[in-house]
């Protein structure tokens, strides 16, 4: 891997990584939103764990296909393409 390769892969996890940062704002900032919108219109009945817990859900994935932890980030992907490629060569 050169060194243009190397960069525009260093640009391209900066940028995803600030895409996952700016999506955790929205949704701590949105998961506020939805427990006092809550308690404000009927503070009886706790409907907002559910968007919460679905759009946390989400923000899990996206921070695990970012940081390229476990089985669910391209880093799975591009180690089974690596290896499909390397099978070819023999």
């Amino acid at each position: 891997m050169d060194e243009k390769e190397r960069y525009e892969s260093a640009k391209k996890q900066v940028m995803e990584m600030k895409s996952f940062y700016s999506h955790l704002i929205v949704y701590l900032i949105m998961a506020v939103f939805f427990i006092v919108i809550n308690l404000v219109t009927s503070p009886g009945v706790y409907w907002f764990y559910w968007p919460i817990i679905g759009w946390g859900i989400g923000v899990f994935f996206h921070g695990m296909e970012t940081f390229k932890k476990g089985t669910f980030g391209k880093n799975w992907e591009e180690k089974k393409i690596q290896e499909i490629m390397q099978k070819d060569r023999k």
